[in-house]
């Protein structure tokens, strides 16, 4: 109990100053979102992952909180971690980043106790979560704020489950999560990163399916949705919409469930909060299932209350549309045309 919290409270300090001192680093090695308002270093979740690993590392090497099986999980999510890193300072092609995770995520699922199946499954669906994560990023605060949620859920089915080492791995990194959003909260200073975003969504998903794994497969399914739910309705969201637009799956644009809610009215504090509620009921929901205090029915009302959701922001336009060039003839040019050409005189000048 006390190295609980001194573990914590260690990686909550840490990723907070690792957080402040690595912004300048990613600002002059161009490690930055570009795609919003103005460039946010990426590089936060480089100090989240070295909080996590070298807290949880000490702990294991010390011997006073062990990981056992769980050191190949946090090996591997170092693995993810890298190989989000190198997205984030150079342009790698989605597929392959995917492609690495799902190797990362084949290493480490338990089949002796999924059978091979389940444990295929097992291995996308834990891509699919960390792609969901890393989505997630694009929004200030929002990706750390149900990363957290998600850990605590995660971590409290762990402790039920006798899981010691991964309880421990869970709760440092929530509160190294914690230390980072000092620093991520709207006005974001700094940003995850596919570093970060992978890795958190690599070890939670690789986490929840060691809590379920010797549980029937369709309840499982269940709560493993339920502690995931915002991530995955995001993920789901925006496949539909760029199938139903005619648009690459993989290409980014503003069409995630933070994007549309803005688009309503929503402040970004505001949009934070309310994922980060759903996010909550989700995992309460996930939790209570796994304890068996709730019916299995529960995890039934999350993914119908995810689809309305879905359905209704699907309806809200955020894709332009796309201007066609009108060339009038050289000889008689129309009088728009000469507005035009006037306005942007005016600009260039």
């Amino acid at each position: 109990m006390l190295y609980g919290i001194a573990a914590a409270t260690t990686a909550l300090l840490l990723a907070a100053v690792l957080t402040a001192a690595l912004r300048v680093p990613a600002l002059r090695l161009g490690a930055v979102d570009r795609r919003r308002q103005r460039p946010v270093p990426l590089f936060g979740g480089v100090a989240v992952v070295l909080a996590a690993c070298l807290v949880a590392g000490a702990g294991n090497w010390t011997g006073v909180a062990p990981l056992g099986d769980m050191g190949r999980l946090l090996v591997a999510g170092a693995g993810v971690a890298l190989l989000g890193l190198i997205a984030d300072l150079r342009r790698v092609k989605a597929r392959f980043v995917l492609g690495g995770t799902a190797v990362a995520a084949a290493c480490v699922v338990p089949y002796e106790e999924t059978g091979l199946p389940a444990g295929l499954l097992a291995v996308g669906w834990i891509v699919f979560v960390a792609a969901g994560f890393k989505a997630l990023d694009h929004a200030d605060a929002l990706a750390g704020t149900v990363g957290v949620i998600t850990a605590f859920g995660v971590g409290a089915c762990a402790a039920a489950e006798m899981l010691d080492g991964l309880a421990v791995l869970l709760s440092v990194l929530a509160a190294a999560l914690t230390g980072f959003l000092m620093h991520n909260w709207h006005p974001a200073r700094i940003a995850l990163g596919a570093c970060g975003s992978l890795f958190v969504g690599f070890v939670l998903a690789s986490a929840a399916v060691f809590t379920r794994s010797g549980y029937e497969l369709g309840p499982s399914v269940g709560v493993l949705f339920a502690l995931t739910a915002v991530g995955s309705a995001d993920v789901v969201l925006v496949l539909l919409s760029r199938r139903l637009a005619g648009r690459p799956a993989l290409r980014s644009g503003p069409d995630h469930l933070a994007h549309r809610l803005r688009r309503l009215g929503l402040t970004p504090q505001g949009t934070t909060v309310l994922l980060g509620v759903g996010s909550f009921s989700g995992v309460l929901v996930g939790v209570l299932e796994h304890l068996g205090w709730v019916a299995e029915s529960g995890a039934f009302w999350v993914a119908a209350g995810a689809l309305v959701l879905v359905l209704g922001l699907l309806r809200i336009k955020v894709y332009g549309v796309r201007r066609q060039s009108v060339h009038p003839p050289r000889s008689a040019p129309s009088t728009a045309s000469v507005q035009v050409s006037g306005h942007l005189r005016v600009r260039s000048g």
